[in-house]
């Protein structure tokens, strides 16, 4: 049969309407298809996927800093994708930068006195916040030194030069150093030959290199060093305790490494290396 001109346009045209058919239904999601999903940070670690490391950031008094870079050792190397960034330096002064929204996740402080001052101002929970270890307050002067002061007094003889303290203001062992001292009657005795450091690390510095005759310092800073000696401990009477109290900062972007990390602190394989630097455990 043959057919028409009119006739074959209309095959034509359902032919065409046909083959757009089937490109349509190529084109569309089938029915069976499922979106793509981005592996989770465990799948993709279990697929052996890199995971973004999450960064820790941790505030700490400057005399815990021996300590923490081997409890970072340890911690980094059974906490696959953790690390820890740590912002050592005077307690007054990392309160105040945490007061003035400096990121950190934990602080660490070396007096009550500046977790006390972020947990008043709710940047810190007291639910989370902790007095873990101890320390005390020595007098160290350079190794080589051929005398060194036995007494608080002692600091006043024309052969001791300089003192060096921290500011007291800001740094807790020099805020300990100035209570002794002025339950000594010897502060303003002292001021002439007194020479000021940003933190107790600074210090002992000070001692090391022979720019000042005698420090205050932590009993654990000077076990630090083979550059100086203690001459003589502080009555404990004569200052407050020394404290150190940890937390974790409200405005953490971390929770859950926070109090990984903050209950790591306080485990036993924690204390053995603070204890081992010479600091004792408060509770």
């Amino acid at each position: 049969m043959m057919l028409n001109v009119k006739s074959m346009k209309n095959y034509a045209l359902i032919a065409l309407l046909g083959a757009a058919l089937v490109v349509v239904a190529g084109c569309g999601a089938s029915p069976e298809a499922s979106p793509a999903v981005s592996p989770s940070p465990s799948a993709a670690a279990a697929t052996g996927v890199p995971v973004e490391a999450v960064e820790l950031t941790v505030s700490a008094a400057a005399s815990l800093t021996d300590a923490l870079k081997e409890v970072q050792t340890a911690y980094e190397a059974a906490h696959a994708g953790i690390k820890l960034s740590f912002n050592f330096g005077a307690s007054g002064a990392l309160q105040q930068q945490i007061e003035q929204g400096a990121p950190a996740d934990l602080f660490l402080s070396a007096a009550a006195k500046n977790m006390k001052a972020l947990v008043d101002k709710q940047l810190i929970d007291p639910a989370l916040q902790t007095a873990l270890l101890a320390n005390s307050l020595v007098v160290v002067v350079p190794a080589d030194a051929r005398t060194a002061p036995v007494a608080l007094s002692d600091l006043t003889k024309p052969e001791v030069k300089a003192v060096a303290i921290g500011i007291p203001e800001s740094v807790p062992a020099g805020s300990y150093a100035k209570e002794a001292l002025t339950k000594a009657g010897l502060w303003d005795a002292l001021q002439a030959k007194t020479v000021q450091g940003k933190d107790v690390r600074q210090v002992l510095q000070y001692v090391e290199t022979g720019n000042a005759d005698a420090g205050f310092v932590y009993k654990t800073d000077a076990l630090t060093s083979a550059k100086v000696r203690v001459a003589f401990a502080a009555d404990p009477a004569t200052y407050a305790p020394i404290v150190y109290p940890f937390g974790i900062v409200k405005a953490t972007k971390h929770p859950q490494e926070a109090a990984d990390l903050y209950a790591y602190l306080q485990s036993q394989a924690a204390l053995d290396v603070f204890q081992k630097y010479g600091f004792s455990v408060s509770h």
